[in-house]
């Protein structure tokens, strides 16, 4: 596996590339940048004169992660030369959220292998249910692992874009699978949100919508609970304020929701994953030093089951909820994952509306909010 980065500051255009291509013969190449840098004219094409024989994808995102640190209107561009690694590549066009299911199992049938042995996925953040999305996949994929996530616009929840090769639009999902026994793919999860508050039951809920808590409305119950200060910058300010999803019989939290818009008439909160009527959930909050440790168990959980000290790319996906509470201190997240994985490991990714990846220690791939996710590919050229 041969990697090689290329960076494009808010400040800098497609002219300020370097002459030459750094790995003109890649398989793959991410593309990672906001939505302003996406409507750049000749992007597509300027990318496919430096990588001719790659497929390329990506997707606009809530912030740019690399290495070097947290970007907002920047252009990553990263390449992966695969050196036994088969790959396939495919996408659709969503044709409405309710089809979220249907479309991921289309997507893949396409890829399913006895040799694959993951599946990197960037969708629309906006206009795909995530939870339906992933349910789609391993309804036809069993538990290969998920990994990727769900594009972003900075905090503007207005339109997300998606990049395959000629084409950028909206509505996108991309599905990439990845096939042989010399890949090495690890995962890792990692939150930093404490519960707080007692449990509440859901009682009324349409896949992603609450409208019930306990048998009482539930936005006036979620505006009791966050205050009036923050109540009056609804949703925005409730990115600081997400559901933990709590598991039966237990105090520990199964997965986390991210609240993405309120309707006042019908009193519901739309998080931008599903919340089943009969869960258990609770409000939660954290801290910065708390979420930079979530990040850090992340990266922990990756190097528990790879090698990470040969060459090998981590595409880490964190939530734009997370961006939020911690401001421009945002990077230590960063920092701390690239410690722990070492210089051999590149680091791209994005801030995004969903995250995708197995749960800690499974092959169980879930929709995630408000957890920093890493993909880690490698390969080992020996097996």
């Amino acid at each position: 596996m041969i990697v090689r980065q290329e960076s494009l500051t808010a400040k800098m255009t497609l002219k300020d590339l370097p002459a030459a291509s750094p790995l003109p013969t890649a398989s793959l190449v991410l593309v990672f940048g906001s939505v302003k840098r996406f409507g750049e004219a000749k992007l597509q094409s300027v990318l496919k004169g430096r990588y001719p024989t790659a497929q390329i994808i990506g997707c606009s995102t809530s912030g740019e992660i690399t290495a070097a640190g947290v970007f907002d209107d920047s252009l990553q561009i990263t390449a992966i030369l695969w050196e036994k690694t088969v790959q396939r590549v495919t996408h659709t066009k969503m044709s409405g959220m309710q089809n979220s299911f249907e479309t991921a199992a289309g997507l893949a049938k396409q890829l399913k292998s006895d040799t694959l042995k993951a599946v990197l996925v960037y969708s629309d953040g906006l206009n795909v249910n995530g939870s339906e999305l992933l349910e789609g996949f391993k309804s036809v994929l069993g538990e290969i692992p998920v990994m990727g996530g769900m594009a972003g616009d900075g905090f503007g929840f207005s339109k997300t874009v998606q990049l395959f090769n000629d084409t950028i639009s909206d509505g996108l999902v991309i599905a990439v699978g990845l096939y042989g026994n010399s890949l090495i793919a690890a995962t890792g999860v990692g939150r930093g949100w404490k519960p707080y508050g007692p449990p509440r039951k859901v009682t009324k809920s349409e896949k992603n919508v609450v409208l019930e808590l306990d048998g009482k409305p539930a936005l006036p119950l979620y505006k009791m609970y966050i205050g009036d200060h923050s109540s009056k910058g609804l949703p925005g300010s409730g990115l600081k304020f997400p559901f933990a999803i709590i598991e039966e019989g237990k105090r520990d939290i199964e997965k986390i929701r991210t609240l993405l818009a309120i309707n006042n008439d019908t009193n519901s909160l739309t998080f931008a994953g599903n919340v089943a009527e009969g869960e258990t959930v609770r409000f939660c909050q954290s801290t910065h030093d708390r979420l930079v440790e979530g990040a850090g168990d992340a990266a922990h959980l990756v190097a528990d089951h790879a090698s990470t000290n040969q060459t090998g790319l981590a595409v880490c996906v964190s939530c734009v909820g997370r961006k939020g509470v911690m401001a421009e201190q945002v990077v230590d997240e960063v920092k701390l994952v690239q410690q722990i994985l070492g210089a051999q490991t590149a680091l791209t990714g994005f801030y995004s509306y969903g995250e995708f990846a197995p749960r800690p220690d499974t092959n169980d791939s879930v929709l995630h909010n408000q957890t920093m996710t890493i993909g880690y590919l490698s390969e080992n050229l020996l097996a």
